[in-house]
């Protein structure tokens, strides 16, 4: 029996190596390639593949908003992501799969033999990505909304060379925007997310970051002090002795430090 795929990734390379290693694959057949979030759903709504293989960090729609505005997702979900091992456990507890970049052509056949088993029970009563997207709305939307805090991320996901390596957002002194990447500056590291520096923001705590100005987002615990610049203008010196200026103003800082 035929199985029919589509692949949404925004990496060309990474769509490349899918494509290819599914190829190898005589049961599998590709039906679509995707680059984004809005050509993604185009693509499943009028194909609906038996499998999706679903990049999760995606700019402007990752990809569990992609799930969510489905109206009915694939029978199969594959991630493919860069996720830290808490939301690959996550997605193991919900019996579905993941591929940890950088993955080996083994651990895709492994995949591959968990949707063929999926598919051959025909099982639609238990599905898995609805109770993933029902457990991630109730991360989102827990049963205090008024009085409970919102979920941060803990850990960023980064490539470096040909690893993914995992850094800890309390190790963070600062991070820069650089169009639709921001570099994150840690110490004496420096690394590369692919994320909008207004994505990252959302995903960290701002009891724990301000925003210095467009294009900068520091810990507030790392601030050493503020020091007037001209036309009444300020700018930020943190503890490793890196200047921000500062474009908000500075009372606002100045509150926030003192719960910071």
């Amino acid at each position: 029996m035929k199985l029919t795929a589509i692949i949404v990734d925004d990496e060309p390379l990474g769509r490349e190596r899918l494509r290819t290693l599914l190829a190898t694959e005589a049961d599998i057949e590709l039906l679509a390639e995707c680059a984004n979030g809005p050509a993604a759903l185009a693509a499943i709504q009028a194909r609906m593949p038996d499998i999706l293989f679903l990049d999760v960090q995606m700019p402007e729609m990752n990809g569990f908003a992609v799930l969510r505005a489905l109206p009915q997702p694939p029978a199969v979900v594959i991630f493919v992501t860069a996720f830290d091992e808490h939301a690959v456990n996550a997605f193991e507890v919900h019996a579905l799969d993941y591929l940890l970049k950088p993955f080996k052509p083994s651990r895709l056949r492994q995949a591959l033999e968990r949707a063929r088993t999926q598919l051959a029970k025909q099982d639609r009563d238990d599905d898995p990505t609805a109770r993933l997207l029902a457990m991630l709305d109730a991360r989102m939307k827990p049963a205090d909304a008024e009085s409970a805090p919102p979920a941060h991320v803990t850990r960023f996901a980064v490539r470096d060379r040909d690893r993914t390596r995992f850094v800890k957002v309390t190790d963070i002194d600062w991070i820069e925007a650089s169009g639709n990447y921001v570099v994150i500056h840690a110490g004496k590291e420096n690394f590369v997310l692919r994320e909008t520096l207004a994505a990252v923001e959302a995903q960290v705590s701002s009891k724990e970051f301000f925003r210095m100005n467009r294009s900068a987002l520091a810990r507030l615990d790392r601030v050493k002090e503020v020091e007037p610049a001209f036309n009444d203008e300020h700018v930020v010196v943190l503890a490793t002795g890196v200047r921000i200026p500062l474009t908000r103003g500075v009372r606002e800082l100045q509150e926030r430090l003192k719960f910071a």
